[in-house]
């Protein structure tokens, strides 16, 4: 950054020597020094916005009266308005436990996510069940409760393909390309890959959907986003996508003039929508307090818009005995093929 920063700076002076107008170069060197600061400012991951930093760098572990909410993510602008009310929801019911505020911390993957659990520098993550699996893998953090995101208590991956297309199972995928979201979706990457390899299918990561796969493997590519895995599909450009039911029946991630041509080919057992999880290490004084009232939010009046804006959540649960039995398969799938969806 710095060198850059002079380079700027000896560039200005080359005009300055070059035009002898000290306005020209005053102004150039000013509009340069702009340019560096903005370079450095997303370089850095940070949000320009007036909220507090939402992605981590190196940061020291939180005051005690701070309590941390955290999410891997890569849009931490969007994610922050639905974290912030909720959390703030929290802390404002922790007074007495010596909590008089909360603060939202992102991380880039789920790798820098399990280190700031460790580290004590996040107490509580939501997440789907695989991320949420992982970290409890790694010893960072323990499920706390069950999520009812987008008002849902369970959800599945489907497996779509065109109509036209001879696919009609996982089989027929040998020598296709499938298209998956991103690396930390449960539904729309583990899921799917689980699904495929205890189907005794072998996989081979393609760089680009125009890329072939060898003809005994199932060829995958990430899209980055529901729509484009959708878009993809219905233009022909990869053979099958897979995302969940739920996806299935948004018109942003499917649009409804494509819909007519696909085909739900597999569907993948139910598992729980999501999960609150708390760092292994925190307080237990604090992790029963917030266990208290998330499980009374939903009855709470005063709570309905952070649960609104908290990706529409309608309440959060123990696990029934059809979720903990999901919940064990997954689970069970996820440390057999570990692996394979690192």
């Amino acid at each position: 950054m710095m060198r850059m920063f002079l380079l700027f700076r000896r560039r200005a002076l080359a005009i300055w020597n070059g035009t002898h107008s000290k306005h020209a170069s005053c102004l150039l060197f000013l509009s340069l020094l702009s340019i560096f600061l903005l370079f450095s400012e997303f370089r850095s991951g940070l949000c320009l916005s007036p909220e507090p930093p939402p992605h981590t760098g190196s940061i020291a572990a939180h005051p005690r009266n701070v309590l941390v909410i955290g999410k891997v993510s890569n849009n931490p602008r969007k994610h922050y308005h639905y974290l912030k009310p909720m959390v703030d929801y929290a802390a404002g019911h922790m007074k007495d436990l010596g909590i008089d505020k909360g603060n939202v911390l992102m991380a880039r993957d789920n790798a820098q996510m399990i280190e700031l659990l460790k580290q004590g520098k996040v107490d509580w993550v939501t997440e789907t069940a695989y991320s949420a699996l992982l970290y409890e893998h790694h010893n960072a953090a323990q499920i706390l409760l069950r999520k009812w995101k987008k008002d849902a208590s369970h959800y599945y991956t489907i497996f779509f393909a065109r109509k036209d297309r001879y696919i009609h199972s996982l089989e027929d995928l040998k020598g296709k390309v499938l298209a998956l979201e991103d690396a930390g979706s449960t539904t729309a990457f583990f899921e799917p890959i689980l699904c495929l390899v205890e189907n005794n299918l072998t996989l081979q990561k393609l760089g680009s959907f125009k890329e072939r796969p060898d003809p005994d493997k199932v060829g995958y590519v990430l899209s980055r986003q529901e729509i484009n895995s959708s878009v993809w599909v219905h233009k022909g450009l990869v053979d099958a996508g897979a995302f969940n039911n739920q996806d299935w029946n948004k018109s942003d991630h499917l649009y409804k003039n494509m819909k007519k041509d696909l085909k739900i080919f597999y569907r993948s057992e139910p598992i729980p929508r999501a999960f609150e999880l708390v760092r292994t290490n925190l307080d237990v004084s604090i992790k029963e307090r917030l266990k208290d009232i998330l499980l009374r939010a939903h009855l709470d009046s005063k709570a309905q818009k952070a649960l609104r804006d908290y990706q529409q959540t309608r309440q959060f649960d123990e696990l029934d005995a059809e979720g903990i039995h999901a919940l064990n398969a997954a689970r069970k799938a996820l440390l057999a093929h570990i692996e394979v969806v690192r």
